[in-house]
C-alpha cells in the first residue's frame, strides 16, 4: 500500500479542486445553507447538478448510470474534497440508496432511478428509525402487505433527514411479522408525494432539522420493492458500510482555522499561538486527523482490491467521529466565551463554525451505529470475539 497518491489520481484532485475553486462563490452560499440546518437550498441543489452533471457525485458508477467508471481512490478523492471545500454534503441516494439498487435492484430500476441519482435531480431520505428501533432496527414495525400490484404500508418513522426536501424515500418495512425479526425486512423506494404520507419536523441539537414521518396505508407499487422479498436486512447492513465511511475534510478544514485563529489573534496582549498548552491540543488533533485520514484511505484501498471493509469502517467511523468531538471541543476551548456565539453574531470567531461543528458532531457519535454499535463489530467481526 502506497502512502500517497498516483500521478493519475494526484492529476484527478487537481481538477476537482479546480472545479471547486470555479465554484467558490457558490460554495460560500452552500455552507450558509448547511450552517442554517434546514437542509438543501437552492444554491445546494444547482451545486449538486452541477457536480453531478461531470459526474462527480457517482464517480465508481458504471458509465451507463451516469458515472465515471473510476475507482474508489477517485470516488476517496472527490468525498475527501467535497467535505474539505463544501461541507456535510450528505447524499442517501449517492450514498446508499444506489449502491444497494446497483447491486440488488432489477436492470428497470437501475435505469429509471440510478441516472437521476448521479445527475444531481433527485434526493432520497433514509427511513430506518423508528420510535422504537434505533441501534437494534431489526425491531422495526412499519408493515407492507402485498395487495394484488402495489404494498400497502402502515407504520412510522423518526429522525427522517430529509424528507421535506427529498423526492423519494429509502424505507425499510417489516413484510413478514411471522419471520425472525431480521428476516423479515425489505427495503422500498417510496414517492414522497404518495397520498397517506404526512412529514412533520423534529429540530435537533444542531438546528438539524429531521422528521417523524406517517404512513397511513400508503400504496407502493410492487415494482418499486428493491431486490428480494424478505432480505432487506442484509441490504441495510451493506449499505451501512458506505454510510460509515466519513471523509475527514470538514475536520480538517476546522483544524486549518483554528491554526489560523490563533497565528493572528492575542489574549493578554500574547499570541494564543505562543501558549504550549494549545499547541499541545493542536498537534495532537493533527496527529488524529491525519490517522483517520489514513483509515479512510484504507477503505478505498480495500475496496478496489475487492475486499470486505465491515469492521474496517466501524473502525473509521468511530475514531473520525470521536476525533471530531475532540476537535470541537477543543476549538470552544480556544475561543473562550465567543466560541458559544453563533453566526449571526458580529462577535463571532470564524463565522460560528466552531460551535456549530460542536453541536453537531455530537449526532456523529450516534447516527449510521452508535460507536458502542461500531466497537461490538470491530470486536465480533474484526477480531473473532463471541457475541455472549
Amino acid at each position: 500500500m502506497e502512502f500517497r497518491f498516483t500521478a493519475e489520481e494526484e492529476k484527478f484532485r487537481q481538477e476537482i479542486r479546480e472545479f471547486l475553486h470555479k465554484e467558490a462563490e457558490l460554495i460560500e452560499k452552500v455552507r450558509w445553507e448547511e450552517t442554517i440546518g434546514g437542509g438543501w437550498g437552492p444554491a445546494t441543489w444547482e451545486f449538486v447538478r452541477k457536480a453531478g452533471a461531470k459526474g462527480y457525485l457517482t464517480p465508481s458508477w458504471p458509465k451507463e448510470y451516469g458515472g465515471l467508471g473510476a475507482s474508489h481512490m477517485q470516488r476517496y478523492i472527490i468525498a475527501e474534497e467535497l467535505a474539505y471545500h463544501v461541507g456535510r454534503l450528505a447524499a442517501v441516494g449517492v450514498g446508499m440508496a444506489g449502491p444497494v439498487i446497483l447491486r440488488f435492484g432489477t436492470e428497470a430500476q437501475k435505469e429509471r432511478f440510478l441516472p437521476e441519482i448521479a445527475r444531481g435531480e433527485v434526493e432520497y431520505a433514509l427511513g430506518y428509525t423508528e420510535p422504537e428501533a434505533g441501534s437494534d432496527l431489526a425491531s422495526l414495525q412499519m408493515r407492507a402487505v402485498r395487495k394484488d400490484d402495489h404494498y400497502i404500508i402502515n407504520g412510522q418513522k423518526v429522525f427522517n433527514t430529509a424528507c421535506h426536501w427529498s423526492k423519494y424515500h429509502w424505507l425499510a418495512a417489516r413484510t413478514d411479522p411471522t419471520a425472525k425479526k431480521h428476516r423479515g425486512i425489505s427495503m422500498f423506494v417510496v414517492d414522497l408525494d404518495s397520498p397517506g404520507i404526512t412529514i412533520r419536523p423534529l429540530i435537533g441539537l444542531g438546528k438539524v432539522r429531521t422528521n417523524e414521518v406517517f404512513y397511513d396505508n400508503v400504496r407502493v407499487p410492487k415494482e418499486n420493492l428493491v431486490g428480494d422479498i424478505n432480505r432487506g436486512f442484509n441490504y441495510i447492513m451493506a449499505a451501512l458500510d458506505f454510510e460509515r465511511m466519513l471523509p475527514m475534510g470538514i475536520y480538517r478544514r476546522l483544524l486549518d482555522e483554528l491554526i489560523e485563529y490563533v497565528k493572528a489573534n492575542k489574549v493578554d496582549g500574547k499570541l494564543l499561538a505562543s501558549s504550549p498548552i494549545i499547541r499541545q491540543k493542536l498537534a495532537q488533533l493533527a496527529i488524529e486527523l491525519e490517522v483517520a485520514n489514513l483509515l479512510y484511505y484504507r477503505l478505498a484501498y480495500l475496496l478496489d482490491r475487492g475486499e470486505p471493509t465491515s469492521h474496517q469502517a466501524s473502525m473509521e467511523k468511530v475514531f473520525g467521529t470521536e476525533v471530531g468531538q475532540c476537535l470541537t471541543k477543543a476549538g470552544m476551548q480556544i475561543l473562550g466565551l465567543y466560541g458559544q456565539l453563533q453566526q449571526g453574531s458580529k462577535w463571532v470567531p470564524l463565522q460560528g463554525r466552531v460551535e456549530n461543528s460542536y453541536r453537531t458532531s455530537i449526532i456523529e457519535t450516534i447516527y449510521a451505529g452508535t460507536s458502542e454499535v461500531q466497537r461490538n463489530i470491530i470486536a465480533i467481526r474484526g477480531l473473532g470475539l463471541p457475541r455472549h
